[in-house]
């Protein structure tokens, strides 16, 4: 699987449907799994061979089929900011936010993809059309408490 889907929905989007599957290059679920609406994402091609430049979104009802569908860009969520700032790259210049799969590489096409503003964008459209979806947990990780520190330095005598 040379665009690396799994790993991209399992380890990096982490979204919270449990009815959920990667087939091919698209990940599916149902976000409720008691309505007829599903989800459906795959990588938006662009108009060069194998170069991808943000995902694709669609509502698809069980018997009607597909209802909508929106893209999220990747250059307009952040997704390769800090990529393209390292590598010089600007808007208009090739490669600015996408990703070109190579096929031959180890690694995913999308590595240092930063997802946060990705999936607070997932979950606004799903929430939209399919009421009652969980959310999507798109903040920084949770904090822990701090731990209280035990004292080391000598006592002050008076």
């Amino acid at each position: 699987m040379p665009l690396f889907t799994e790993q991209l929905f399992a380890d990096h989007l982490t979204l919270p449907y449990p009815e959920a599957a990667v087939v091919g290059d698209a990940y599916y679920a149902a976000p409720v799994p008691d309505l007829p609406l599903r989800l459906r994402i795959d990588f938006a091609p662009t108009i060069h061979a194998d170069r991808y430049d943000g995902l694709r979104l669609q509502i698809v009802h069980m018997e009607q089929g597909r209802i909508d569908t929106a893209v999220l860009s990747f250059a307009d969520h952040g997704a390769f900011e800090a990529r393209d700032r390292r590598m010089g790259r600007k808007p208009g210049v090739a490669g600015y936010g996408a990703f070109t799969d190579s096929r031959y590489s180890e690694d995913p096409p999308w590595l240092g993809i930063g997802v946060t503003r990705l999936r607070a964008a997932i979950d606004r459209y799903v929430r939209l059309w399919i009421p009652g979806a969980p959310p999507v947990h798109t903040g920084p990780p949770p904090l822990t408490a701090p731990v209280p520190q035990v004292r080391t330095s000598p006592a002050r005598t008076r």
